[in-house]
This record gives structure tokens, C-alpha cells and sequence, in this order.
């Protein structure tokens, strides 16, 4: 927290007050706020930047000269690794480019970082092993090539993996960029999708203060770094939790942020000065800031620029004007910096051609690295962020991508540039190994190599690294679910209710209660989990500083250093961060955690699916609770409430098990299996299950139907009707209460027996589905087997009809595995605000719809006359010219 200090001499504090107010009466506002900017601009050139009200400093290093710290490195040998990293990284892109037809790669991302990464591994960056967490590195997504080139060095992969970068197929290759599911002892974080590093990192950082403060890991010196582009701060989850970090007070966390001035296409603010523009973002968000602009170079420049000159020179050019300046010479960098002005004139006539032509950014310098670094890890109860300005492509050349806008998709390098690039970086190389486009590897005596490997020793241990301990956890049994097995009596309650009584019997667990990690995104009391705040408490880490309004009453807000709930307020992503940090612990921390993000379903998948895939990537161990679920389940919630499609979206990512449960039992035999999958079995899945909150009985579980609930797919209720007509009925969710009346419908309207089946996984089903078809496929001179849909209905005759309460093609999921008639009822189309029976009838998906397309689907068979079906809608007042819900 910042310090209040007193005042130690109101007399000068007037003084200095009364000054500035005769300032404004005899001069004006104008004056006034020139002399103000001259001031914090002098607050500035000292660091003295906190607590003085400005959200820019002037366009310098933050850091003055006599205040970096001595360099603790051999920087000769250093520039050695340096520059054998940076070739090998090249050559990696080339060599697949030219020898595997265009596999891609980058070369300029990693040239404009490798020295703030370097710098980092040399000194900063402590490393993991088996048995010791190091720091979590949350590295540039497009900079990958940099980390395969040092782990080559330092003999953590080999030759024939650098030659296979982005060749993966054969084994023995490298992924295009940071994919933990791909190199699952290599790779730690998910980056690549541009944002989501940086968001994440947020909340990795908070979630190690979160198992520190509840004793779940011991207090550390541990720093979470997320390296990204300028160009990547203009994604929403690069900035969106800011004020959570400074809130938090995160001095593990360290944001570099890689100001080349360029994106993809061309400058990040051609028009505008985004180093600027950032130190703005993160000052207003209550950070520490620290620019790094310029390399040592010009420290003689503005040590004789007394009047600072030429500091204000460089913060009136836009940055399509800089970079324009850095690739025309120094006889324009003279001119340009001079701007006409006679003292800068005569200031830079001090100075060589030769000198202005090897001055530098800061990104580039070392020195200017370390001091940056050094005072970030130092810097207390504030997260910090480095923007450190460089150059895209640095060290291709001038001529051919440095700096330039072509430099992102710039892949190829001819014999001269390979030369000059050799030359600038001093390599030991021929021209016939230039030619060849030989790796280059250290001999292990080479005093450059023992440095690399000393230092990594000092830091213990390599990143970017992952490791994975077996820590199975024993997981309650079912048998301790029995109440919700047995199901409500007379009372109706809902599924997210049933969910409730599940935490309540988790978290009070002597195995996992301590590791079950409630998420929430501020819904608690509508999901009806209140009881949860006063059981475990809601996490923070300064605790309750208040006495609650509703301190009185049972269900009270309680908040604690030790809480275990994570209400992260209305932000989705957020939450969605945190359940990755958790349901990633047992890697990153080797503390296995149990997430359970509920959420409403509709902001699931649909708002969140990058973070989910990336989560997938990582793969994460944990729960997402899909609440208020369905498209007819949420009366008076309307369009962009009601979620028809998160179960179609689920079904694509390839570790999630999705389930969409009517009853409570079913919810509970499959959070139990999930526990067992995850945390005994220590599979890398992550379930994704609906929850409901319309109230009915909740029924007690047959007997024999645990295997069929996971499987996707058990008989709920087999029809005891004499007739000859037969069909099968099959629903999930919500939906199926409407198929089970629609049954009895059948019977006692139209006598036509119904077997009802609970489908709690379309998508399950599926998965299994599609590896039976394989089988067959690579097996033709063998008997085929069979799917466990055509095994569950092969003794049941008549056509299939499917219901739910999301879209139709949820449903057709298993249609490759149906031989017979296969109808699909659904709620394709927007939402409506409404009451829930008439939302059924518009979306025609309630019972009497089911029995329509039951009798429709026999009679196209020939089984009953067409009239039928006209009865039917009759009977039921069904109009068969209503409005489409697809259309309307």
C-alpha cells in the first residue's frame, strides 16, 4: 500500500502552494500548466515517477546512468550465445522453409527479443526441476524459434529436432509455437493466440499469492513474466486486468513488453507514440513502470543535453517518424534529431557520424536489460511493466527487414545477407557452412558453453521446462453422494441445486476438501451457493476490512486471506484465467487443485472458447459448470441469455468430456468418475457439465445405470405397453422431462409404445462412436463392431426421436451410428423472453411437439396412417402454419 507521509513543513508547503496560485493569477492557466509539465518532467529524469500525478514521463530510460547496477555478467561471452541462438534460430526457419516446402517460421520476432530474453536467462530466470518450482515464463507465442535454438545449445534437443521444426507428423519435431500438448515436457504455457499470455499471467501471478496465503505452498521469491509485442497490447485480454494485478499488489509479476513499433502489417501508432501510450495504460492501472528506450550509447548525448533538449525533440516525433529516422543513416538521424534547433545542432556536432550510426534502442543493450530487470524484481507491492522500445528483425539488416514493415512475413535470407548478418554477430562460420546453412553448436570446452551451463546451474535449472510428478489424490467414492443419489422425496430441486450439496460434501472432504476451488464470476446467490461464502469463505488477500451489511444472517459475505471461493466479479475471462492456473497447478506448482467454474452456460464456450482451447492445449484437469442451462430453461432471460449451441461448440475440443445431466444423480456419478479420471487416474481432460435451474423432483438413481450415465447413453424407462407400434425416445437435460411426458403421451393417446433413454452425452456417444468406425475401417476382414449406440438398441424397435434444449445438430451428433428412421427436435434460432412451457411450444421441443414427430416418423414409415399425426396437432393445438423459431 502506498504510504501516507506527513507533512514535516507545512510553512514551505504553503509557500510552494501559494506560489503556483499567484503563477495561475499573474500568468494564467497556460503558463501554469507549462511549468507543471516542466516539473514532473524533471521528476521524471530522477525516477521520482510514483505518486506525482503524471501518467507519462518523458520519452527517456526511467533508470538514470549513476543508479544501474554494476553488470554481473561476461558480456563477450554472452554476446557469444547470443549470437549463435539468433543464427541457429534463422536457420531453423530456412532449412524448413527450403527443405520441407514452406512450413513457415518467423525471424524477425525472436531477433527484436532474443537480447531481453537472453539477459533473463543469464541472470534472472530461475529455473524448475522435479523437485523445485522455478519462475513461470510466459514467453512470446511467435518468438518460439529463440527457445528451440537455446535448448539446442544447451543440449536439451537435438539437431534432428531443429531440422524437423514444424514437422511434427514423423516424430522428433518441433511445434510452429508454444503448445504444452505437443512437447508436454517442454512447453508450460499457451501463448500464441495473441492476449491471452498476458491475461493469464495475471492471474497465474495472483493465483501464487492465493496457495500462499491458504498454506498450500510455501512463501516464495518466485516472478511471473509474460513477454508480448506492442502490437499485442491492443488485444482486450492484454489489458483488461490490469487494475486486478495493481489491486492485488502482484510484485511477482513482470510484464516485458517488446515496444519494436511495429505489428504484423506496419506500426503499432504510426501517428501516435505507443511507449507513451502504455506507460499511460499501466500507471492509470496503478502499476510500476519502467521505460528502457535507449542503449548506453546515447548516455553521452544526454549527459551533455542539460537542457533536455533533445529528450524533448524524440517525445514530439510520432513513431512513423522515428522509425522512418532509424533506417535513413546518420546524416539524417543529425538532421532529423536536430529539427533546426541550433543548441541541438551544436550539441550533435560533438559527435561522429560513426557515433550517431551505432546508437541504439534500449531492447538491444544488456546493460539497460539488467538495470530494468533488477529493479523490477526488487520493486515491492506493485506489479511492474518494462516497455522496453526495440527493433522488429534486429540484426537482418538494414537493407532487408530491420525495422521494417515487410519484416514480420520477411522468410528468407540470400548468401550476401547471411554474410552480413555473420560479420555484425562475429560468428565462427565459413562461407561453405553459411552456404549449407549449418546449425551451429558449441563445443562443450568452449568457455561461451561452460558460461551458458554455469549460469542455468545458478538459476536451477532450464526453461522453458514442464514437468508433471505423479501425485494421484484418492477421490471420495460414490457412496458419499448418497443423498443426491437418492434423489429429493416430495421435494423439487433443481440441478445447479444438487451441484450445491456436492461442494458441500467435497469441500468437507480430509483428501481434496482443502483442494476444491470454487470460481464464480459473481452469481453466486443466483446459482444458489450463498451457503458457500460462510463454509469456505471468499478469498482476498487483505482479507474483510469491513463488517458485511448482512453480517446477522446465516449465509453472510465473508471474506478471508484464507478463503478458498474465487468470486473474481463480472468478467468471465478472468475467471476463466484463474480455473487455468488451478486446473494447471498440479503441473506448474505440483499442487493438484480442483477447479469448478460455474458460470452462466451461455457465456461459456461461446464468449470464452480461446481460453478454453488454450486450456486444453495446457492441458488443464478441471470442472466448467454450464449453469442456467439451455435455451428454455431461463424464464424471462431472452436472447443473448439462453444457450442453445456451447454443447456443439464442446464437442470439437478434443480433452473435453461434455455432459448435459436432467437429474441430480446423474450429476453426481459424473463429477465423482471426473474426480476418479482426473486426479486418480491423472488423465489431462477436463469435463464441461451442464446445470440447471428449473426445480422439479429429483428422482432416486436405478440401479446399474453408473456406466450407461458416463457412457452417454442408458435406458431410463422401458415401455410395458402391449402395443405393436413402437418407438424410441431420446432427451438430456431439461428437455428429456418433456420426453418422458411425451411417452405417456403416446401411450394413452395413440396407444404407441415408448422406451425412454436419458442421453446425459450426445457428444460422448460421439467420440465413442467415431473410434468404433475407425476400427472397423483398418480392420475390413473382421467382424465389425458395434457403437455403443446400436449395442444400447439393438433389443428396441421402432424409429429414434431426440429432443433437447439445444440446437438439432447437438443431437445428430450420433446420427452415423443410427440405422433406422432418426428424427431430431431442437432449439435452433434466438432466444425469446418468456415463460418456460410457452418457450417449449415455440421452440417446438416440448411433449406435445415429441409426439408429433413420433407419429409422423411411424406413419412415413407406413406403420400408422398420416392421419394421425393431423389428430395429434389437433388435440394438442398445434398450428402447423406457425412461424419458424429458425427464422423468426
Amino acid at each position: 500500500m502506498k504510504k501516507t507521509w506527513d507533512d514535516i513543513d507545512p510553512t514551505e508547503t504553503r509557500e510552494w502552494l501559494d506560489a503556483f496560485a499567484s503563477l495561475i493569477r499573474h500568468e494564467g492557466n497556460e503558463r501554469a500548466s507549462f511549468i507543471m509539465e516542466q516539473l514532473l518532467g524533471a521528476a521524471g529524469k530522477t525516477g521520482l515517477t510514483q505518486g506525482v500525478g503524471a501518467l507519462t514521463t518523458p520519452y527517456c530510460n526511467t533508470i538514470p546512468v549513476d543508479e544501474e547496477p554494476d553488470y554481473p555478467g561476461n558480456l563477450e561471452l554472452e554476446q557469444q550465445i547470443d549470437a549463435a541462438i539468433r543464427w541457429n534460430a534463422i536457420v531453423m526457419v530456412l532449412r524448413a522453409k527450403k527443405e520441407a516446402g514452406g512450413v513457415g517460421g518467423h525471424l524477425s520476432s525472436y531477433a527484436s527479443i532474443a537480447s531481453l530474453y537472453e539477459v533473463g536467462m543469464n541472470h534472472f530466470f530461475h529455473g524448475a526441476t522435479e523437485k523445485t518450482p522455478g519462475d513461470l515464463i510466459y514467453f512470446q507465442g511467435h518468438s518460439s524459434e529463440g527457445n528451440y535454438a537455446r535448448a539446442f545449445l544447451e543440449g536439451r534437443l537435438s539437431e534432428k529436432h531443429l531440422q524437423n521444426f514444424r514437422q511434427e507428423i514423423g516424430g522428433e519435431g518441433l511445434s510452429s509455437y508454444p503448445h504444452p500438448w505437443l512437447m508436454p515436457t517442454f512447453w508450460q504455457f499457451a501463448t500464441v493466440s495473441l492476449g491471452l499470455g498476458p491475461l493469464q499471467a495475471i492471474y497465474q501471478a495472483r493465483f501464487l499469492k492465493y496457495l500462499e496465503n491458504r498454506k498450500l505452498i510455501e512463501a516464495n521469491h518466485r516472478k511471473v513474466w509474460v513477454f508480448c509485442g506492442d502490437g499485442e497490447m491492443d488485444e482486450v485480454d492484454s489489458v483488461g486486468a490490469l487494475t486486478v494485478a495493481a489491486r492485488e499488489e502482484l510484485d511477482n509479476l513482470i510484464y516485458v513488453v517488446n515496444c519494436n513499433l511495429q505489428r504484423l502489417d506496419g506500426l503499432v501508432r504510426g501517428n501516435g507514440k505507443i511507449v507513451q501510450e502504455l506507460e499511460s495504460v499501466f500507471r492509470g492501472a496503478g502499476w510500476n513502470v519502467i521505460k528502457v528506450l535507449w542503449d548506453s550509447r546515447w548516455d553521452k548525448i544526454f549527459e551533455k543535453d542539460t537542457k533536455g533538449l533533445l529528450i524533448k525533440r524524440l517525445g514530439e516525433v510520432v513513431d512513423g517518424e522515428l522509425q522512418h529516422a532509424y533506417l535513413q543513416g546518420s546524416d539524417y538521424t543529425r538532421e532529423f534529431l536536430a529539427d533546426s534547433n541550433e543548441e541541438l545542432k551544436a550539441l550533435l556536432a560533438e559527435f561522429s557520424d560513426e557515433d550517431l550510426a551505432e546508437l541504439n534502442r534500449g531492447a538491444h543493450d544488456p546493460v539497460k536489460i539488467y538495470a530494468a530487470y533488477d529493479a523490477a524484481v526488487k520493486h515491492k507491492n506493485q506489479p511492474t511493466a518494462i516497455l522496453f522500445q526495440g527493433v522488429k528483425g534486429y540484426g537482418l539488416g538494414r537493407e532487408h527487414a530491420e525495422g521494417r514493415n515487410i519484416a514480420h512475413n520477411q522468410l528468407e535470407m540470400n548468401e550476401a545477407e547471411l554474410k552480413a548478418f555473420r560479420d555484425r554477430f562475429k560468428l565462427p562460420l565459413t562461407d561453405k557452412q553459411l552456404a549449407n546453412l549449418d546449425f551451429l553448436k558449441l563445443d562443450e570446452n568452449d568457455p561461451a558453453m561452460q558460461y551458458l551451463q554455469a549460469q542455468r546451474k545458478k538459476l536451477t535449472g532450464y526453461l522453458p521446462a514442464r514437468f508433471s510428478p505423479k501425485q494421484p489424490l484418492k477421490v471420495p467414492d460414490l457412496a458419499a453422494f448418497d443423498a443426491i443419489l437418492k434423489g429429493s422425496g416430495d421435494r423439487t430441486m433443481s440441478t445447479t441445486m444438487s451441484l450445491g450439496r456436492i461442494f458441500s460434501v467435497l469441500v468437507k472432504d480430509p483428501v481434496i476438501g482443502a483442494r476444491i476451488v470454487p470460481i464464480f464470476s459473481d452469481e453466486v446467490r443466483t446459482f444458489g451457493m450463498e451457503s458457500l461464502f460462510r463454509q469456505i469463505g471468499i478469498y482476498s488477500h487483505v482479507g474483510q476490512l469491513y463488517i458485511p451489511e448482512d453480517k446477522e444472517q446465516l449465509m453472510f459475505y465473508r471474506e478471508s486471506q484464507d478463503g478458498q471461493l474465487l468470486e473474481e466479479g463480472i468478467t468471465e475471462a478472468g475467471c476463466m484465467a484463474s480455473w487455468i492456473a488451478t486446473a494447471t497447478s498440479y503441473s506448474t506448482h505440483a499442487v493438484p487443485m480442483i477447479p469448478f467454474f460455474t458460470y452462466y452456460s451461455m457465456f461459456g464456450f461461446q464468449r470464452v472458447g480461446d481460453l478454453i482451447w488454450a486450456a486444453s492445449d495446457m492441458r488443464a484437469r478441471g470442472f466448467l459448470i454450464g449453469a442456467t442451462a439451455g435455451r428454455t430453461t431461463l424464464e424471462g432471460e431472452g436472447l443473448q441469455h439462453q444457450d442453445g449451441q456451447s454443447l456443439l461448440a464442446a464437442s470439437a475440443v478434443p480433452t473435453c468430456r461434455a455432459y448435459d445431466p436432467t437429474f441430480g444423480y446423474e450429476m453426481a456419478v459424473i463429477i465423482q468418475h471426473g474426480l476418479k479420471v482426473m486426479y486418480e487416474q491423472e488423465q489431462d481432460v477436463i469435463y464441461y457439465i451442464m446445470a440447471m435451474n428449473e426445480k422439479y423432483v429429483q428422482p432416486e438413481m436405478p440401479k446399474g445405470v453408473e456406466e450407461g450415465i458416463i457412457k452417454g447413453m442408458y435406458l431410463f424407462k422401458k415401455s410395458d405397453h402391449p402395443s405393436k407400434e413402437k418407438v424410441q425416445l431420446m432427451g438430456s437435460g431439461a428437455i428429456l422431462r418433456e420426453v418422458i411426458a411425451a411417452a405417456e403421451l403416446l401411450e394413452q393417446d395413440f396407444g404407441v409404445a415408448a422406451d425412454v433413454w436419458s442421453v446425459p452425452s450426445f457428444c460422448e456417444l460421439r467420440r465413442e462412436g467415431l473410434d468404433v468406425q475407425r476400427e472397423n475401417m483398418f480392420a475390413p476382414g473382421k467382424t465389425p463392431k458395434k457403437t455403443y449406440v446400436e449395442t444400447c438398441l439393438e433389443k428396441h424397435e421402432g424409429p429414434v426421436i431426440a429432443a433437447t434444449d439445444y440446437v438439432r445438430a447437438t443431437a445428430d451428433l450420433i446420427r452415423p451410428f443410427i440405422s433406422r428412421s432418426y428424427t431430431v427436435l431442437g432449439t435452433d434460432g434466438y432466444g425469446r423472453s418468456d415463460t418456460r412451457e410457452r418457450l417449449r411450444h415455440f421452440f417446438e421441443v416440448n411433449r406435445h411437439y415429441i409426439v408429433v414427430a413420433a407419429l409422423y416418423t411411424l406413419a412415413q414409415e407406413g406403420t400408422i396412417p398420416a392421419s394421425k399425426v393431423n389428430d395429434a396437432m389437433k388435440k394438442y393445438n398445434i398450428d402447423p402454419e406457425k412461424p419458424n423459431p429458425v427464422t423468426v
